[in-house]
């Protein structure tokens, strides 16, 4: 299996914790187990990374998986020390939005690591908080996606709550049996219980396909899917997401449903949930009754 981690992002949403330079994938938060820690793979102390968690669970799930960050510069030394020199990575000069990184990546993949453009490959974002059932919904996408019935096949994650956080993919049956789907960002609380109760989908933004399917939209959108060329006219490249400039516009659609545990640590609320301990590292409490606020 090919799969693309997107290692995006400012680092502003769990301020203070995560900021530009010490982003929130690479802090050690979550009690790590005692076994499946992947070769080569850097381990000190109790604790892991979201980046070494999702890796070891990818590992898991299929050994022999070929990994690939699409990440920042700054990001890359933190990369090699939390998960060795095996893993892939796809560097973008600056921020172009999804699917300029996806573009590169798998241009990354095709020019400079030589994977075929009809070898499948999967893209996800780097920050779930999942269990192991979740890798083997995502080695179903790129199943899917090598048997290559459908252009783009996506994962859509069964609503726990009617969330205003979220997009949402809408399911549709025509006349003749055949889905097709439509897809809407954030919705209100009222109408997300409406999209929830006519089979609506969270989009967990996992995406598969075969290479070919978007050096042949980078060539279109961005004019060119040469590795080279991208890289170094990045800056100058159209910022546009992947799920506008790609998922929107696809007829030729699957949808394989997940329906395992599932958390967003985009938050302090949801990552405050995920963690097993109340505390990590130096905490201090005042209990003093002489303490004004």
């Amino acid at each position: 299996m090919n799969i693309v981690l997107l290692s995006g992002g400012s680092g502003k949403r769990l301020w203070p914790l995560s900021n530009d330079i010490r982003s929130k994938q690479f802090i050690k938060i979550f009690k790590r187990p005692d076994h499946d820690i992947p070769m080569g793979t850097e381990y000190t102390g109790d604790y892991e990374s979201m980046v070494q968690r999702v890796y070891r669970q990818i590992k898991t799930a299929d050994p022999d998986a070929t990994v690939t960050i699409a990440t920042s510069k700054s990001q890359v030394s933190a990369i090699h020390n939390q998960l060795g020199s095996d893993v892939g990575i796809s560097i973008e000069p600056c921020r172009r939005d999804t699917f300029p990184a996806i573009a590169l990546a798998v241009a990354y993949l095709h020019d400079k690591q030589g994977i075929q453009d009809d070898e499948a490959v999967v893209i996800c974002p780097v920050d779930p908080y999942v269990d192991e059932s979740y890798f083997h919904c995502v080695h179903g996408l790129y199943e899917a996606a090598q048997r290559g019935e459908k252009n783009l096949v996506l994962m859509g994650i069964q609503p726990t709550y009617p969330s205003e956080k979220y997009g949402y993919i809408r399911p549709t049956q025509k006349e003749n049996g055949e889905w097709t789907f439509t897809f809407t960002e954030k919705p209100t609380a009222e109408k997300a219980k409406e999209y929830i109760a006519a089979g609506a989908l969270w989009n967990g933004g996992v995406f598969a396909f075969k290479l070919r399917y978007v050096l042949e939209k980078s060539k279109t959108l961005l004019g060119s899917s040469d590795y080279d060329y991208l890289f170094n006219n990045y800056a100058e490249l159209k910022k546009i997401s992947f799920d506008y400039a790609v998922v929107e516009q696809e007829t030729s659609l699957e949808v394989l449903r997940y329906s395992g545990p599932w958390k967003d640590l985009g938050t302090w609320n949801t990552l405050t949930e995920a963690m097993e301990e109340k505390a990590v590292g130096d905490v201090r409490i005042c209990h003093s009754r002489q303490a004004k606020w």
